[in-house]
């Protein structure tokens, strides 16, 4: 009636009698000692508290559709936020990308992530501080769901001017005299690296222990040494000729991260949306060689 300024017109739409429609105007008005509308024979008009009570009323009514509409998404996980915990490699070089596809189709969501070494994203997913976890390996010994990532393939890399560059078929020994540079323990890229050579029989060459792939990376560039890491990490450093894939029997080591989740852990409709659409998003992100072309995510052996 406010809006069309007619308590005809307000009965017609509320479908009860026009008296009743006065009734209840005036009720409102003793309750709360003002008036309202003014009255000039046929016609109405509002008052400034009347202006005023129509504004407040509009907002009111606004909000609550706002939060019907909010519980409504995040029910379906259009809405919410969702905590996720990655390994280093992964969370620097792979799923940012994967959640700025997410942002772009969900934009709503909420989204934290972590990035730690292997250690410590099975820290947060044990001590159930995360919603999902982005790792290789996942643990055997804890109750989770695991559910297919983007494959990754582990590389032997050298300085360009390294003496083994170019050669073909480089084995363990001839490896096993160089320096390595590795990561921290509790990276999944070192272990992996210990398990390539003590299946030689032999220890990781001693050489430099730093702290990130990054590190890593301009440590081998600058000739201190050799490296394995991801191919996803250096495919900048391949185009500029900042580095080089050594051929290795045995190599690339290909392994499989997966999305994990604890299957005690109720999962909210956010995460549960997340889950989705990184395991799809991986179905159609290509890997690349070592020529950098793109390759089918659906090869490889994984051990996620």
């Amino acid at each position: 009636m406010a809006r069309g300024l007619s308590f005809t017109a307000a009965a017609r739409e509320l479908a009860i009698a026009q008296p009743a429609v006065s009734h209840q105007v005036r009720a409102l008005e003793d309750e709360l000692g003002v008036r309202l509308f003014e009255r000039h024979g046929r016609t109405i008009s509002l008052t400034e508290q009347g202006a005023s009570l129509l504004a407040t009323t509009d907002d009111v009514i606004a909000r609550l559709d706002d939060g019907v509409r909010a519980m409504v998404q995040i029910g379906t996980g259009e809405r919410g936020s969702v905590d996720i915990a990655a390994d280093t490699t992964s969370g620097i070089y792979v799923v940012p990308a994967a959640l700025g596809a997410l942002h772009r189709a969900r934009p709503a969501l909420e989204i934290t992530l972590h990035v730690e070494n292997r250690r410590g994203v099975l820290r947060r997913l044990t001590e159930r501080t995360c919603d999902l976890a982005v790792m290789a390996d996942p643990p055997a010994r804890v109750g989770c769901d695991v559910a297919p990532f983007l494959l990754d393939r582990l590389v032997v890399i050298a300085a360009p001017d390294h003496v083994l560059v170019g050669r073909v078929g480089i084995d363990v020994e001839t490896l096993a005299r160089e320096r390595f540079l590795v990561r921290e323990p509790g990276s999944g890229t070192r272990a992996a690296t210990e398990r390539f050579f003590a299946r030689g029989s032999r220890a990781v060459p001693p050489g430099m222990e730093l702290g990130s792939t990054g590190a890593i990376k301009q440590a081998v560039a600058a000739g201190l040494g050799l490296a394995v890491v991801s191919r996803w990490a250096i495919d900048l450093e391949l185009r500029l000729g900042r580095l080089a894939i050594l051929d290795v029997p045995g190599f690339p080591l290909e392994r499989r991260w997966s999305l994990v989740n604890l299957r005690s852990r109720h999962l909210s409709p956010a995460a549960n949306l997340t889950r989705a659409f990184l395991t799809e998003y991986a179905t159609r992100t290509p890997l690349q060689d070592a020529e950098g072309s793109p390759r089918d995510q659906g090869a490889g052996s994984g051990t996620g």
